[in-house]
């Protein structure tokens, strides 16, 4: 979609035009996938303590094709979408709800805290995942000159969060929506948030 009605600057339209650039994105990530399973899930939620919870815009299942070199293992990924009908730094305080999650332990009541030598609790999203999901940034709406505001609000928050065991750990990386359907998902046009002038594919690991 190019321009945008008078409609779409509703509270309704801003919806309309968020679902549908996350429609768009996982039909990138299906047409990319097509020898490959691929699910894709959204809304799927997930606290982080004090009655919060992060919800991604979608949560990719993905298996990697046998040429590669682990084999098809699964990747899995949680996506946000953003057609930037807010100011970047709305965008960027997602990066630190993610490192809540990253290290999000539940108190369960009547239980006490592990002493000394005793096992820690395991995070909460080890629950449900082997490894947590890369954080993938996909950027809508906007110019070259919003897409760089926006990459760099991500970069100014992987900043902040450094040193960070979530950031070593799990690759966050952003990329304009135009530059997926136009390049392809496996080439290296995603930028990395804690070093953005680097160009990487997806499904490589990153981190600093």
């Amino acid at each position: 979609m190019s321009g945008h009605s008078e409609a779409s600057c509703t509270p309704y339209g801003v919806e309309a035009d968020h679902t549908l650039t996350v429609t768009e994105t996982a039909l990138a990530f299906l047409e990319d996938a097509r020898r490959q399973p691929l699910d894709w899930l959204t809304a799927a939620h997930h606290p982080i303590g004090s009655g919060e919870a992060v919800i991604p815009d979608a949560l990719m299942y993905y298996r990697r094709g046998n040429q590669d070199s682990d084999n098809g293992a699964m990747l899995r990924a949680f996506v946000e979408v953003d057609r930037a009908p807010w100011a970047p730094e709305r965008l960027a305080a997602k990066l630190p709800a993610y490192a809540r999650l990253h290290r999000y332990v539940p108190t369960i009541p009547g239980h006490r805290r592990p002493t000394i030598g005793q096992e820690p609790a395991p995070e909460e999203w080890r629950r449900h995942y082997p490894l947590f999901p890369r954080l993938l940034f996909v950027l809508d709406g906007t110019g070259l000159t919003g897409v760089e505001t926006r990459i760099t609000a991500l970069h100014t928050a992987a900043g902040k969060l450094a040193p960070s065991r979530f950031l070593h750990d799990v690759p966050v990386l952003a990329a304009p929506l135009a530059d997926l359907l136009q390049h392809g998902l496996s080439t290296p046009i995603r930028r990395p948030a804690h070093d953005p002038d680097q160009r990487v594919d997806w499904k490589s690991p990153s981190g600093p």
